[in-house]
């Protein structure tokens, strides 16, 4: 893979052993999940497909939903939380069901559903009947299948590499998704302005027929108990929620992270008015901002597994979070006077924030994930992915509506100036828990959480 050979070069002298020895154990040393084996190239691939149809409509779905169907700040906030509201609603069940049934199964279906929700958009809009709570259905419905979908991802990937190569993994698998998000918001903007919003969304569906294709061709040996074994959903839900929140180190992690996905969901909300509407960028400019966004979080990832193993996973999470107050207050500082000199600026600082935005999750994602996933037995696997991504989105779909209504009724940039604070907030948690000195390559794992 390019990503991963320009990743080995770019690396220093004295660092260079350690890198190609944990690249190792994911590209070909372990035989288990290899780049040059199908298994892993399979997976990385629906990944970077994936990714790419997703940034297509990061950029799609705010330009139909503005200025298609005209939605004010408080219904893109609406349509947004719509993507997420089925985490509250299904996440906790999805979880228990992802530790029972094939992983790989339930991503092929999940990914269906995907493409056949995302494209009903423009058959419906081309039949002249895609109203705004039209789309708010198709949206429940593709948050439905992504619930599901999500959990197994997070929970097959320690099936395809050994537990010390985890961080090495995720770290690929980020920079392949932020290699499809550099090009696809600017290739998304440029197929709005040729075709319009709602055909540029259709391009997403085709890649999840082709993530399902993908998944569907891999070959993954599963724990076979998850097939067979029947208890209580609600004990079996109760063991994902204890191991999540009463572990040491999961815990604040999952309530900082939570709090996260809260900020950020209503800094996007706010961020697509402000930027389409009030700092009037065209939709070539949008989607080129979330591309500098996918370059940044292409370095952060690059960088994230030797951060991890230098300073631990723990205080690379740590400092990631330190760097979105920061970003975003860029944004709020940026003028919306249309004289040129201003706009000059305001693209700077926005362009800028979001710059940083990325590169901060490019850092910490991986990390994240590797120590989540080193931690927690596999049996509780999915429910512990689950329950994380339950709340994270569920508190999403409160930030979106909140973010709106804040936009709305206190204007743009004091929403923006709110959600600084709630993205300190989720620095502040992690940064006064166990979490700065956790590390994935420890022994964390507690039999009784």
């Amino acid at each position: 893979m390019v990503v991963a050979s320009s990743y080995i070069r770019a690396r220093s002298r004295n660092g260079l052993l350690s890198e190609v020895r944990e690249y190792c154990l994911v590209t070909g040393s372990t035989g288990k999940g290899m780049f040059g084996e199908p298994t892993f190239t399979r997976y990385f691939s629906a990944v970077a497909i994936g990714a790419f149809g997703t940034a297509l409509t990061a950029v799609a779905l705010p330009v139909l939903v503005i200025d298609v169907l005209g939605a004010d700040a408080f219904e893109v906030g609406m349509v947004n939380a719509a993507q997420f509201l089925p985490y509250a609603v299904l996440g906790l069940l999805a979880g228990v069901y992802v530790d029972r049934w094939r992983r790989q199964r339930v991503l092929v279906w999940a990914s269906l559903g995907r493409a056949i929700s995302l494209a009903l958009v423009p058959v419906l809009w081309a039949a002249g009947i895609l109203h705004l709570w039209v789309l708010v259905v198709l949206l429940l419905l593709f948050g439905a299948f992504s619930v599901f979908g999500f959990a197994a991802t997070q929970s097959l990937l320690p099936q395809i590499v050994e537990r010390r190569a985890l961080r090495a993994a995720n770290a690929r698998l980020d920079q392949a998704e932020a290699s499809a998000q550099t090009a696809g918001p600017a290739l998304g903007g440029l197929l709005v302005g040729l075709i319009g919003a709602p055909l540029a969304i259709a391009v997403d569906a085709v890649t999840y027929v082709v993530d399902a294709a993908l998944i569907a061709g891999m070959r993954v040996q599963e724990p076979a108990q998850r097939k067979t074994v029947q208890r209580s959903i609600r004990r079996e839900v109760a063991e994902g929620l204890r191991w999540t929140y009463r572990h040491r180190v999961l815990g604040p992690l999952a309530l900082s992270t939570h709090v996260w996905f809260l900020a950020n969901a209503a800094a996007l909300t706010v961020l697509a008015v402000f930027a389409l509407r009030t700092l009037s960028f065209a939709p070539f400019v949008y989607g080129l901002l979330f591309a500098v966004g996918g370059v940044a979080t292409l370095i952060g990832a690059t960088v994230a597994p030797r951060m991890g193993a230098r300073f631990g996973s723990g205080a690379t999470i740590t400092a990631g979070r330190a760097i979105y107050p920061v970003a975003w207050i860029m944004v709020a500082f940026a003028p919306a006077e249309s004289a040129p000199q201003v706009d000059a600026v305001a693209v700077a600082l926005v362009f800028s924030a979001i710059a940083l935005h990325g590169f901060a999750g490019g850092l910490e994602n991986a990390n994240e994930m590797s120590l989540r996933q080193a931690v927690t037995p596999d049996a509780l696997m999915g429910r512990t992915n689950a329950t994380m991504r339950s709340a994270n989105r569920t508190l999403a779909a409160i930030g979106a509506l909140a973010g709106g209504t804040a936009a709305t009724i206190l204007g743009e940039r004091l929403a923006l100036f709110i959600i600084v604070g709630v993205f300190a907030s989720a620095f502040i948690v992690a940064m006064a828990s166990p979490l700065p000195t956790a590390r994935d390559d420890e022994d964390l794992d507690e039999t009784t959480p």
